[in-house]
């Protein structure tokens, strides 16, 4: 085998990487959009149940095929304050074991070899996913066909891989080298380094199911790279942990402690079985899966990440305090910045978008409530003129100019994410407006402070009728918050309607309000000052019910 042969063989490898890694993600991103709203429903849901957490991990990667992208997510969820570690470590067991999925189904294709390998049969899905795709009418159709084209192209990509490692076995001189490659630790570290690379367990994985399938590497060679693309997939995970919160770190911390602690729980127990005159993991494997190397490699992954969970399930308790001893809480308390942070959303949610949607709705509804408190604050100051609470005030308005800027950037960079379904693209279309809508609220907010402040300045105050009437109109826009929050949150296009009722009787009493002014003005119960903020008063009022009703309007253009 010439100079020639072996650069083609290194090209052809390179090459079935690339469409692995490319079949990987299309799948990834066509399950996410056919099922997003399950698994927004799956990854919402914090429960105590730890068992529930590890079953969520699993089905969630299993679904999505990336181990990495769960583990992201599940980080995002932390620094949002949506999830406990514990909660986050249960979630990250189970991607250990979900991720095992892929390696069961590169073994599967290596079958077959007096007669069409099942490698041929389902690299033959690529074409007819891709004939599904072109000639799909709906959306559905196209992602169910995106869905079979990845799932081909993952053994083409795998069958490219295979050939460039029979080339390789070819070589003595690879063989060779390979065979002196012998260490446990230095096999790890080269499954560890190689992951790292690539960025992808599963690839890595894969290839070592190649090489054991080829004859290039022995069985137990394998297990070892294995057990060291556990390690290297943390690295995604740490680069993803160190750009976040304290949470954020100390969960990217359990995901790299619980690996290693599988990685050299399994170590220790394979030397300490051979030293003892036993079997090796790999000798062991061939008795359990005889003449089926590629199913005995993907059968360690499994056992040995099911393993891992089993035992280190009732020490999660114990993980969570290292992590926390460890990173240790910022001596800063509740400074501005903190106070500024996302509750609900994350960048690292962008991994996921479907997830990422559902979290923006959450976080734009945490931003109306801050505004409708901010406006009864204001009410407050104006009716009673006690200036206690403009400091919390202050500090709303300036969260809520925050996350007006903060949320429409975050937008600006999901909306473009090919996983997103009509729904949401038509949802986050219609965000940038409601949050706008949101923080005017809050500007008319402070207006009202500051016909409070030129009463105060003036030395007077509203008449008793005069408050009676802005408390009423205060209930008005409270209970069209509460409808339009409703039809918000949930669609409903009935809460809707009643909110436009609502509006329309605020519209009716602003306007009454002002006749009462005049009324009130001529039989000398007010002073102009005190008439004059009042008016405007009124008018912020009835500009906020407006804004109100916006937020509400944007649910009429949602597909149904």
């Amino acid at each position: 085998m010439g100079f020639t042969e072996i650069c083609s063989s290194i090209l052809t490898l390179m090459a079935g990487i690339g469409i692995f890694l490319i079949a990987c993600e299309m799948m990834s991103h066509n399950l996410e959009s056919a099922s997003s709203k399950k698994l927004k429903t799956l990854f919402s849901k914090a429960s105590k149940s730890p068992w529930l957490g590890v079953g969520i991990g699993t089905v969630g990667t299993a679904a999505i095929q990336s181990s990495g992208a769960t583990t992201v997510m599940i980080i995002g969820f932390v620094n949002a304050g949506m999830m406990s570690l514990s909660q986050a470590a249960t979630m990250i067991y189970g991607a250990n074991i979900g991720t095992t999925v892929t390696a069961q189904i590169v073994a599967l294709g290596m079958f077959g070899s007096n007669m069409i390998s099942t490698t041929v049969l389902f690299s033959a899905c690529a074409g007819i996913g891709a004939f599904v795709s072109l000639f799909a009418k709906t959306p559905v159709t196209k992602q169910i066909g995106g869905i079979i084209t990845g799932f081909g192209m993952l053994f083409v990509g795998l069958n490219l891989m295979s050939s460039s490692m029979d080339s390789f076995a070819a070589l003595d001189s690879v063989k060779l080298f390979l065979s002196r490659i012998s260490n446990p630790i230095l096999l790890v570290a080269l499954g560890t380094l190689l992951t790292a690379i690539i960025q992808s367990s599963s690839v890595m994985t894969s290839i070592a199911i190649a090489m054991v399938y080829t004859g290039l590497v022995s069985l137990d060679q394998g297990i070892y790279l294995t057990m060291g693309s556990n390690i290297g997939s943390c690295v995604v995970a740490i680069i993803a942990g160190m750009t976040s919160g304290i949470n954020a770190k100390r969960t990217s911390l359990i995901h790299l402690l619980f690996n290693v602690s599988g990685v050299v729980l399994f170590m220790v127990l394979g030397v300490a079985v051979t030293s003892a005159g036993g079997r090796s993991f790999g000798e062991m494997l061939e008795r359990m899966f005889p003449g089926a190397p590629s199913t005995q490699l993907a059968m360690f992954h499994t056992i040995f990440n099911c393993t891992t969970v089993i035992i280190m399930m009732p020490l999660t308790g114990f993980l969570v305090r290292t992590v926390t001893g460890i990173v240790k809480d910022s001596s800063s308390n509740g400074s501005d910045s903190e106070n500024l942070n996302f509750k609900y959303i994350d960048n690292n949610l962008l991994k996921t978008p479907p997830l990422a949607v559902a979290q923006t709705k959450k976080e734009i509804m945490d931003m109306a409530a801050l505004a409708i408190e901010n406006f009864n604050r204001s009410i407050d100051i104006a009716v009673s003129l006690d200036f206690s609470q403009m400091d919390a005030f202050r500090k709303a308005e300036k969260r809520l100019d925050h996350l007006n800027v903060a949320i429409s950037k975050f937008v600006v960079e999901l909306s473009p994410k090919p996983q997103l379904n009509d729904y949401d693209r038509i949802y986050l279309a219609s965000s940038y407006r409601t949050v706008h809508d949101l923080e005017r609220i809050g500007d008319y907010a402070e207006n009202i402070t500051e016909y409070a402040e030129s009463m105060r300045q003036a030395e007077q105050s509203f008449s008793a009728a005069a408050a009676q009437e802005i408390e009423h109109v205060r209930s008005m826009i409270n209970e069209l918050f509460n409808q339009v929050i409703e039809a918000y949150h949930h669609a409903n296009l009935d809460c809707l309607a009643k909110a436009n009722q609502i509006e329309d009787s605020i519209d009716a009493y602003t306007a009454k309000m002002g006749d009462n002014h005049i009324e009130r003005l001529s039989e000398n119960q007010c002073t102009a000052v005190a008439g004059s903020n009042y008016l405007s008063l009124s008018t912020s009022v009835e500009r906020i019910a407006d804004h109100l009703i916006n937020v509400g309007k944007t649910i009429r253009n949602l597909p149904r």
